[in-house]
């Protein structure tokens, strides 16, 4: 699964929708923007979250009590114009899927952002409550870049070919950033993400790339089975904390990564408190300035130093 797990549902997010609006999308039919996703789809429709917000709906034909919320969603979807993508998946035949992201109950409604797992919420809801919960997804995939829109075919074709390519998917400023990203090369994609970060340092969407796309490249390469055996061994190896962090955060739990580095921080001295210290920073960046999590952490970072 190329998914990264990062449950930052309901956390702050600055709305700068106002910032990066594009042209709308042409006029689309009923259900344009809901597709099903099974074993083998799922991959390749995550990876189009570094374009656009992705919610996934996970149900199952045998609780008819979620018809209204699927009905509403799909409804929403349609509302939203392309913004973001329904996907919605079946536990009952899409059943790796369901596994390797351990869904017990539908149903289970979450987003994807750049292939981060937003936990959004489990059980039926009102359409208005869910509206709420997408919009929040929203402002979460704008603050990080993800500007785009699902293509979704019109209709009729249009009359003028120019006139249909005249709105991009996305920005076209993290194209070759994007590409890089979903092709896997890590180092082509920090390294895009650095030129717009050079060129503008306050451009969240470039700076959270830059982290992210670090994050991604140490967590490709690591066995978190192997981690937790380096630190038993040794409590103190310096390089199994830091990839314990990596993991911790990159299966979505960000509140322990930054406990384990504070921690860290507290216990060691010179250098290798600069080199737990700049990591943490690094691992700020990965999530907004906002989040709680992130608020807690420099604050204990704070005490751990003074």
């Amino acid at each position: 699964m190329g998914l990264m797990m990062n449950p930052v549902t309901g956390r702050g997010a600055i709305d700068l929708s106002s910032l990066t609006a594009t042209a709308p999308p042409p006029a689309a039919p009923p259900g344009a923007y809901v597709v099903e996703l099974d074993d083998a789809s799922f991959d390749a429709t995550v990876r189009k979250s570094l374009q656009h917000p992705i919610v996934i709906e996970f149900y199952s034909p045998r609780a008819p009590e979620q018809q209204s919320l699927s009905a509403d969603l799909a409804a929403l979807a349609d509302e939203a114009a392309g913004r973001w993508l329904l996907a919605r998946v079946n536990v009952d035949t899409a059943r790796q899927v369901a596994a390797a992201l351990q869904v017990q109950a539908v149903p289970t409604v979450v987003g994807v952002i750049q292939g981060q797992l937003v936990p959004l919420w489990q059980g039926t809801l009102a359409k208005a409550d869910a509206a709420a919960y997408i919009a929040e997804l929203s402002k979460l995939a704008v603050q990080y870049g993800v500007v785009g829109r699902v293509a979704a075919p019109a209709p009729t074709a249009p009359a003028d070919a120019d006139e249909a390519d005249a709105g991009p998917l996305f920005d076209p400023k993290y194209a070759a950033a994007y590409e890089a990203m979903e092709s896997e090369d890590y180092a082509a994609a920090a390294e895009e993400f650095g030129k717009l970060l050079a060129a503008d340092p306050h451009d969240a969407g470039a700076k959270a790339g830059v982290a992210q796309a670090g994050l991604y490249a140490r967590a490709a390469v690591l066995d978190p089975g192997a981690v937790g055996n380096r630190l038993d061994a040794d409590p103190d190896d310096l390089d199994a904390i830091l990839d314990a962090a990596d993991v911790e955060l990159a299966t979505g739990n960000p509140e322990r990564a930054f406990a384990r580095l504070v921690e860290a921080v507290r216990n060691t001295t010179g250098a290798q408190r600069d080199t737990v210290r700049k990591r943490l920073l690094q691992l700020f960046d990965t999530l907004p300035s906002a989040d709680p999590a992130v608020l807690k952490a420099r604050r204990d970072l704070a005490t751990a130093l003074f």
